[in-house]
C-alpha cells in the first residue's frame, strides 16, 4: 500500500527514532567507508571462490521516497510561466514480458507543476532535453530553462544593454572586435555542445570569448556564441558552442552569433574536423613516437558545494506493489531484481520540453550527505554520480538537519564550471530527483517494483536492495553513456549493528543528460551479470570510437573485470552492450565468446585496483591508466602504454580506418607505476576512495582532447555527523596538468 506523504514521513523518521535517531546516524557514519573499504575485498574473495558476503558495521534503513521511472510528457516553456496540468503515461519496462510475475497495470499519472522560482545564488542555465524515452517514441526537443524567472515581466522584457542586437540585426553579418565575422541569430537555442560557460557584460564580450578560444587553439573550436541579455553579469550569461547541430527557435530572449569565417590556422598539432556531444575535436601531437606523460602541476579545488533546485514535480503515483509475505524474508531473492517491472517510485523524473511544467516549491532546502562522485561528460553536461545518499532538512552552522530519507544512488550536474578557475565545483541536483516538498529523493538508478516493494516493507528492520554506480561512465554515442552498477543486498542486524553486504549481480544503466529534470538513468537490463560471475564493467571501461569519429555508433565498447591480480577485458559492439551473449572475452592470447571465470589470470594489466580510468591521450599518442589501489593510501597512480610507435585513432589524420586503436592495450607493456596525486586523508584521518577522472571537463584543454588538463575527484570521510553542514563525506576535486 502506498502511504500518504505525512504517513510516509512519520514512518521513515518514526522508525529511525524507534531505533534511536542518534543510533541511526552513528551507523550511517560507518556504512559508506566500510562498504568501500571492504566490499572490494568481499568481491575479490567471492571471485576467488570464497565467501561472497562481508560483515561490518552499518545501519538498516530501507530505500525510501517516491519517484517515477515512467515515461512522462512535460512541456517546458522557456519562460516557465504558463499554467496547465498534464497527463503522464506510465510505461514500465518489460510490462508485457512474460517473465514478469506482476505486469504493471497502473493508472495514468497526473503531474502538477507550478511557476519556477529559485533562490540566489543558484545559476540560471541553458539546457536541452535530449532524453529519448523509447516507450513514448519522443524525439529530442531543445529547451531554454531559466531557474531565475520571477515574473512574466522579468522573462519577456529585455533589459537595456549597450549593444543589444536582436531582433533588428537577425541574419546579418556581425564583425567581432578581432575582425572575425559571424552571422547573428535571434532567439535560437543550440542544445548541448557546450564549451565552458562565461560570465560577461555584453554580447560583444561573449563573441570575443569565442574568438579567444579559437585564437588560443589555433583553430575553430568555438563555432557559436549565445548571449542572454536578461542575465547581464549573472552566472552563465554567455554560452559558447563547439557545434551548431539542432539549432531551434525558442520563445526566449537570446542574442546569438554563428561563426561564418573560419581561417585555417595550423600549429604543432593536428586536429580532426567536427565533433559531437563529447567536446571539441581532439588535437594530436606531432611525431611518430609515444610522448612520455609526466605531471607538471596540480591544484586542489576543495570540496564540492551542493545547490539543490528549489522545486519538485508534485506527482500522484499508483499504489506501491505489495509483495507476497513469502518474499519478505531476510536473505537474497534474485527474482525481485529480474521478474518485476521498473517501479514508478524510483529514478529521476524527466522534464520534456513539449509541455509546460507546473512545478511545486520545495518548502525546505534539503541537505545531502553522500559518497562516490564519479561521472563524466554526457552531451555537454558534466555529471557527478553518487552511491548511498541521505537527505536531511536544512542544515546551518549551528543546527543540524533532521533525517528525511535515504536512497542508494543520486546524481548532480556541474552548473558553473568553477573548476576552470581553480575554485570548488557547484553541483545542482535536478528538479526530477525530488519525491516531495521537503527534499526526499527518488534515487538515480531505478529499482524494480520487487526491489522497491521489499525495501519499503523492510525499512526499519535492516534489509534493503541497493544499486551502487561505482565507476566513471562509459560513452556510448553522442548523446548517451552506460554504467554497469552492482546490485547489493544489505542486511543489518539491528541488535549487534553488524551488516552483511552481498553482491547479487549487476545491472546495466543507460545514462542521458536529461534536461531540466536532471540526468536520467534507464535500467536497460535489470541484471546483466550474475552473482558468481566477474563484475564486468563495474569498475569501468573504455569506448573505442570507429572511423566515423567520437560520438559515432561504430567501433567497440571495452569493459574491465576487476579480479585479484589485475584487470580482465571484454568487448562488444555498441549495439550489443545490452546483450550478454554478444560479448567476447580476452583469454590471454585471443578473443573468445566463453566468459572468463573470476579466477582467470588473463589480465591486460596486472595490479590491485580499487578505482580505474583508462583513456587515450592525443597529447601523448598513447593510453594512460589512472587508478587508486586497494591499499588505502589515499593516492592516485598512473601508468602509460609503452607502444613502439605513436597510436592514432582511425578517425585521426594519419590513422588507419580499419584498425581498432584500443586493441593496442593488449599488444604492448604498461610502464612502471608513477605517483599522480596524493589526496591526503579526510578530516577524520580515514583514507580517501572513489577516485575518478572526469574526462572532457576542460574542453579543448582537457587531456582527452589533446590538452594538458585533467579533473580528478574523490571521497574524503570527515568523521562528522551526516546531518552537519560539513556532512559525513566531502567530494573533493583537483586539477592535474600534464607535460
Amino acid at each position: 500500500m502506498k502511504l500518504s506523504l505525512p504517513y510516509r514521513r512519520l514512518t521513515v523518521i518514526g522508525l529511525a527514532f524507534l531505533a534511536s535517531l542518534s543510533f541511526t546516524q552513528a551507523l550511517l557514519q560507518n556504512d559508506h567507508r566500510l562498504r568501500h573499504k571492504q566490499l572490494h575485498h568481499v568481491r575479490s574473495a567471492a571471485l576467488a571462490g570464497s565467501s561472497s558476503s562481508l560483515t561490518s558495521e552499518s545501519y538498516g534503513i530501507g530505500e525510501t521516497g517516491a519517484v517515477s521511472e515512467a515515461a512522462v510528457d512535460i512541456f517546458t516553456h522557456p519562460s516557465t510561466k504558463a499554467v496547465s496540468t498534464i497527463i503522464a503515461r506510465s510505461f514500465p519496462k518489460d510490462a508485457n514480458n512474460s517473465k514478469n510475475k506482476y505486469p504493471y497495470q497502473g493508472p495514468k499519472i497526473t503531474l502538477k507543476v507550478r511557476a519556477l522560482e529559485s533562490p540566489a545564488p543558484q545559476p540560471s542555465i541553458l539546457e536541452h532535453d535530449d532524453h529519448h524515452h523509447k516507450p513514448c517514441g519522443q524525439a529530442p526537443h531543445s529547451k531554454l530553462f531559466s531557474r531565475n524567472a520571477q515574473t512574466e515581466a522579468t522573462v519577456t522584457k529585455r533589459q537595456a544593454t549597450s549593444d543589444a542586437i536582436c531582433p533588428a540585426t537577425n541574419g546579418t553579418t556581425y564583425t567581432s572586435a578581432a575582425g572575425v565575422q559571424y552571422q547573428t541569430i535571434c532567439n535560437i537555442n543550440i542544445p548541448g555542445q557546450d564549451l565552458p560557460f562565461q560570465t560577461v557584460a555584453t554580447f560583444a564580450d561573449c563573441v570575443s570569448a569565442c574568438d579567444t578560444i579559437n585564437s588560443n587553439a589555433g583553430e575553430d573550436n568555438c563555432l557559436a556564441a549565445i548571449f542572454i541579455p536578461n542575465r547581464v553579469n549573472d552566472v552563465n550569461d554567455c554560452y559558447l558552442k563547439y557545434a551548431t547541430d539542432n539549432a531551434t527557435p525558442v520563445d526566449a530572449l537570446l542574442d546569438g552569433a554563428i561563426l561564418i569565417i573560419s581561417p585555417s590556422v595550423s600549429n604543432s598539432g593536428t586536429s580532426t574536423g567536427s565533433s559531437t556531444g563529447y567536446g571539441p575535436a581532439p588535437t594530436y601531437a606531432s611525431g611518430k613516437s609515444v610522448i612520455v606523460p609526466e605531471v607538471a602541476y596540480s591544484q586542489l579545488h576543495g570540496p564540492t558545494q551542493n545547490y539543490p533546485t528549489n522545486q519538485y514535480v508534485d506527482i500522484t503515483l499508483p499504489a506501491d506493489l505489495t509483495l507476497m509475505q513469502s518474499l519478505l524474508m531476510v536473505g537474497v531473492e534474485v527474482d525481485l531484481s529480474i521478474d518485476y517491472p521498473i517501479s514508478p517510485d524510483t529514478g529521476v523524473l524527466p522534464l520534456n520540453s513539449t509541455t509546460i511544467p507546473l512545478l511545486a516549491d520545495l518548502t525546505d532546502t534539503p541537505h545531502l550527505s553522500r559518497d562516490g562522485g564519479k561521472g563524466g561528460l554526457v552531451d555537454g553536461a558534466n555529471l557527478f554520480i553518487f552511491c548511498d545518499t541521505g537527505s536531511y532538512s536544512t542544515t546551518t552552522d549551528n543546527t543540524n538537519g533532521n533525517f528525511l530519507a535515504f536512497v542508494s544512488s543520486s546524481v548532480a550536474t556541474d552548473t558553473g564550471m568553477y573548476a576552470l578557475y581553480g575554485n570548488p565545483i557547484h553541483l545542482e541536483d535536478g528538479i526530477g530527483e525530488w519525491s516531495d516538498n521537503v527534499g526526499r529523493m527518488r534515487g538515480f538508478s531505478p529499482l524494480t517494483a520487487g526491489e522497491q516493494g521489499y525495501n519499503l516493507a523492510m525499512q526499519g528492520q535492516g534489509q534493503r536492495y541497493a544499486i551502487w554506480p561505482e565507476s566513471s561512465i562509459i560513452p556510448l554515442d553522442g548523446q548517451s553513456a552506460i554504467l554497469f552498477a552492482p546490485i547489493v543486498y544489505d542486511n543489518v542486524d539491528m541488535t549487534t549493528r553488524v551488516a552483511t553486504f552481498t553482491y547479487t549481480g549487476a545491472t546495466l544503466l543507460t545514462v542521458t543528460a536529461g534536461g531540466g529534470g536532471g540526468p536520467i538513468a534507464e535500467r536497460t537490463v535489470d541484471r546483466i551479470w550474475e552473482e558468481d560471475e566477474v563484475e564486468w564493467g563495474c569498475v569501468g571501461g573504455i569506448r573505442s570510437w570507429g572511423p566515423s569519429g567520437i560520438g559515432g555508433s561504430d567501433g567497440m565498447v571495452y569493459i574491465f573485470g576487476n579480479v585479484r591480480g589485475g584487470l580482465l577485458l571484454a568487448k562488444a559492439a555498441p549495439s550489443g552492450v545490452a546483450d550478454r551473449n554478444s560479448y567476447q572475452y580476452w583469454t590471454g592470447n585471443s578473443w573468445s565468446h566463453g566468459m572468463q571465470a573470476p579466477t582467470s589470470t588473463a589480465y591486460f594489466i596486472p595490479g590491485s585496483f580499487m578505482d580505474v580510468d583508462v583513456f587515450y591521450s592525443p597529447r601523448h599518442l598513447t593510453f594512460i591508466i589512472v587508478y587508486m589501489t586497494i591499499y588505502a593510501d589515499s593516492t592516485f597512480y598512473y601508468r602509460y602504454l609503452q607502444a613502439d610507435q605513436a597510436i592514432l585513432p582511425p578517425f585521426a589524420p594519419g590513422g588507419n580506418p580499419s584498425e581498432d586503436y584500443v586493441a593496442n592495450i593488449l599488444q604492448y607493456n604498461w610502464s612502471e607505476e608513477y605517483t599522480l596525486y596524493k589526496t591526503g586523508t579526510g578530516l577524520s584521518g580515514a583514507y580517501t576512495y572513489a577516485g575518478g577522472v572526469h574526462q572532457g571537463y576542460f574542453g579543448a584543454d582537457d587531456i582527452v582532447n589533446g590538452g594538458s588538463k585533467m579533473l580528478l575527484s574523490w571521497t574524503a570521510p570527515t568523521g562528522l555527523d551526516p546531518a552537519s553542514e560539513t556532512s559525513e563525506y566531502q567530494i573533493i576535486t583537483a586539477e592535474i596538468d600534464w607535460v
